[in-house]
């Protein structure tokens, strides 16, 4: 799943994209670098984002993005990334096929039904809290992370079923990084294979996090990894996440990502045969 986000301020390339013919271009390359799914955003949901963008605002930076992608795309499977119903009914009716929503359908009230009604795939990620409240978090013991996300998605799924979504629509993100502070990242994806008994598929989003920076400061001088030294780090917790049951993994730098991904794949295959020769 290839990140386009077409933000002025995303903490990860805010403004690089921001302009629709940039973004489609960007989206293209992706999907020549492999991207199987283009995940579109609209607003930026980094640390400390206090401002809730209009709907209006929102759907003036996605819905063109969109359209001109399946225009020379017709067959680009393409997601939204939004918690808000309007923008996930007018971006599914423009061609989306997924509602990713960062809130798991609890920002927006209405999203649960939309999605119903739409008859689209749905991730549900977890997440404490907003934006303007996760430096604020409580801290949880290495221990506690597991099973309060499990937990919390066990709701979210469960409140997904309960709006008619079928089950073979829905897909589960832990949240790294929303919520949750640098070391609670590691012990929820040391353990994340557990969530895999929620029966659903899971989509891990590690791609150029602060929590990867963190772990590398002493090879910065006590500062965290700028974003542009992120890839190597990002790539070795994007192969850590596959090993541990991720089925869909939500990346910047895709090219790198697919190959890392066939590494991964090699490896759990590796009881099954030789499925790439020798």
């Amino acid at each position: 799943m290839g990140v386009l986000n077409v933000t002025p301020d995303s903490f990860s390339d805010g403004g690089l994209y921001h302009s629709a013919g940039d973004a489609v271009a960007h989206g293209l390359s992706m999907m020549d670098d492999g991207a199987d799914i283009l995940d579109i955003g609209g607003e930026s949901t980094r640390p400390g984002q206090p401002e809730r963008l209009s709907d209006a605002d929102e759907q003036g930076r996605v819905l063109p993005v969109i359209a001109a992608i399946l225009k020379a795309r017709p067959d680009a499977m393409i997601s939204i990334d939004t918690y808000k119903a309007s923008t996930a009914k007018a971006a599914v009716e423009a061609g989306a096929e997924i509602v990713n929503d960062v809130s798991g359908f609890l920002w927006d009230h209405e999203m649960a039904a939309t999605c119903a009604n739409l008859s689209c795939g749905v991730v549900l990620m977890h997440t404490r809290g907003r934006p303007d409240e996760w430096r604020s978090q409580p801290r949880l013991a290495a221990n506690d992370v597991l099973p309060l996300v499990r937990r919390d998605l066990e709701q979210r799924l469960q409140a997904a079923l309960d709006a008619a979504i079928p089950r073979n629509r829905i897909v589960l993100d832990p949240g790294y990084g929303f919520g949750k502070r640098f070391h609670e990242n590691y012990a929820l994806l040391a353990r994340q294979t557990e969530l895999r008994e929620l029966g659903q598929p899971l989509v891990a989003g590690v791609s150029r996090k602060s929590f990867l920076a963190r772990a590398l400061r002493s090879l910065y001088g006590g500062a965290d990894a700028p974003m542009e030294d992120r890839l190597h780090a990002t790539l070795a917790a994007t192969t850590a996440s596959i090993l541990a049951g991720a089925d869909i993994v939500r990346v910047h730098d895709v090219r790198p990502a697919v190959e890392a991904a066939l590494i991964a794949d090699a490896i759990l295959t590796s009881d099954s045969g030789d499925p790439g020769g020798s």
